[in-house]
């Protein structure tokens, strides 16, 4: 590109500036138009500047221009549950723990409805299904004995304690991959998530990491398996970036 633009400025400066033929024997004749061998030149240059600059022109891939990012509305109602969900994530993470996760994650599961129940019977802000919920009062019961799902500071509590036991049971490599993990069995359970990493290490894929290795193994159906890495990808990617542009307390995960 750049060469074709140089041989066109060359060939135009020689034709314009070429206002005699004195010191050079390139000229016509002494009755006729004098021109120097510049001059001459000139023209040629131009044609093969602009015939190289066609050719790079046609020959250089075309870069789509990346989509911009659909904007993110966070709920008004989030602004209710905000200091249950800080609260939560202060208690089981500490100083180091992201509102701003929990906050997404709340997001994907109910946008913040208390009141949600999804088509298969999950209910309440954090969407526990009423067997989860049992287990979850059961295996901490000094925290959540007598859980109520549809109570939403119950609920913010819960899901940040489901999402502590599940990352300590399936830490990946770097904080990115064991969130993965963890939302991954969040949503479709343990067991598809470690047929996933099986098939993962079979694949020569490495086990411990999700984008690009277990993410791309499917040990569930089609529709399970899209929803749970949209699942995954939105809040990681998408929604915890957007809580924390709006103010909410936290560091990304995936970056």
């Amino acid at each position: 590109m750049i060469g074709g633009a140089l041989l066109v400025l060359i060939g135009l400066v020689w034709t314009l500036t070429d206002l005699s033929c004195g010191r050079s024997e390139w000229c016509i004749g002494p009755g006729g138009v004098q021109r120097t061998w510049r001059g001459r030149l000139g023209p040629v240059l131009v044609v093969i500047g602009v015939l190289v600059l066609s050719l790079t022109a046609t020959a250089a891939p075309q870069k789509a221009a990346a989509p911009a990012p659909a904007a993110v509305r966070i709920p008004e109602a989030s602004a209710m549950y905000r200091r249950w969900v800080e609260q939560a994530v202060t208690e089981e993470w500490g100083v180091d723990g992201s509102p701003a996760r929990l906050a997404a994650q709340i997001h994907a599961e109910s946008s913040w409805n208390a009141k949600a129940r999804s088509p298969v019977g999950a209910e309440g802000l954090t969407q526990f299904m009423p067997a989860t919920s049992k287990w979850i009062a059961d295996k901490f019961p000094d925290k959540l004995g007598g859980f109520d799902p549809w109570d939403p500071q119950q609920a913010a509590l819960a899901a940040a304690i489901y999402d502590r036991w599940l990352a300590d049971r399936n830490p990946g490599t770097g904080a990115c991959s064991t969130w993965s993990f963890a939302l991954s069995a969040y949503n479709g359970g343990e067991g598809r998530l470690h047929a996933e990493q099986l098939l993962a290490s079979k694949a020569g894929r490495d086990r411990g990491r999700w984008f690009g290795h277990v993410a791309d193994m499917r040990a569930r159906s089609p529709d399970a398996w899209r929803e749970n890495r949209t699942y995954v990808h939105r809040i990681l990617t998408v929604l915890e970036p957007a809580y924390i542009n709006a103010g909410w307390a936290g560091k990304a995960a995936c970056v």
